[in-house]
């Protein structure tokens, strides 16, 4: 299951490598996070940039996508590297998380994280978004009574009232990010319009805190769902809904997470030259 076409990836090389490998995954866009990708290895990472459902031989939405798809890959990124790390974004943050929690990894990148797995749809079924060993790992279902107040939608309050309607799966859900050794770097924007990141990521903050593991939290009050690095262009697309946020806040936000990711990658100051 860890196999992944090569339509399906975008390998970036480094010119002057730090030794670090990054498996890099996207949220719901389901892009592959190719400029992402070129960004980290102009400063020193091998990087490779997955589609993980939507491509060929795949899921076709985040709906019981097989975690051996990540494990898969990170093993394939240790056999010539000297540290491995997962950075993801949203759903992709959460599919790091998960991973991470499951494998040894030297460090996780997590923009926009939840502390819980959540629900898929696909065909008329919900499910979890993972499964591993063939089952599919606890996920807190939706609250079924609401409904979106603005257009395009905010889904922050769903994730909200999902949390509130159902503790007892939220709490058999919730990721064991207190098994990840590695260190993690938490990235939200206070604006997120998805869902509350900056309270999702202190949750997680707060479980590695109590196990003494080594946790930043990057925050910005005025970011939304999307962060922008340093020598990124804002990324547009993606399934509709409000993400909130702005131009400069959400570049302001990247600007603050980027030495932190620089440092836990272990990645070049500056770029190298190609």
């Amino acid at each position: 299951m860890s196999y992944i076409s090569t339509s399906d990836r975008h390998d970036a090389v480094p010119t002057a490598p730090v030794g670090t490998a990054v498996l890099l995954l996207a949220g719901s866009s389901g892009r592959i996070e190719t400029k992402r990708a070129d960004l980290l290895a102009a400063h020193g990472a091998r990087v490779r940039a997955i589609r993980w459902f939507g491509g060929r031989d795949q899921r076709p939405a985040p709906h019981e996508v097989p975690v051996e798809v990540f494990l898969g890959q990170l093993a394939e990124l240790r056999h010539d590297s000297d540290r491995v790390a997962v950075f993801g974004t949203s759903f992709g943050a959460e599919a790091a998380l998960v991973t991470a929690s499951l494998t040894h990894v030297d460090a996780v990148i997590a923009a926009a994280p939840t502390p819980v797995i959540w629900s898929g749809w696909h065909d008329g079924v919900w499910s979890s978004h993972w499964t591993h060993h063939g089952l599919a790992l606890p996920a807190v279902p939706f609250d079924a009574g609401w409904t979106p107040t603005t257009d395009p939608p905010e889904y922050r309050g769903l994730y909200a009232s999902s949390l509130d309607r159902h503790p007892a799966e939220a709490a058999a859900a919730r990721i064991p990010v207190e098994h990840i050794a590695g260190e993690v770097v938490l990235i939200a924007g206070g604006d997120d319009r998805v869902w509350p990141s900056k309270a999702f990521a202190a949750r997680i903050r707060s479980a590695r805190d109590a196990a003494a593991l080594r946790t930043t939290m990057v925050h910005h009050p005025d970011a939304g769902h999307r962060m922008v690095l340093p020598g990124e262009t804002a990324t547009v697309g993606g399934v509709r809904m409000a993400r909130g946020g702005s131009p400069a806040a959400d570049a302001a936000l990247g600007a603050m997470a980027w030495p932190e990711i620089r440092r836990a990658l272990s990645l070049h100051e500056a770029a190298a030259t190609r």
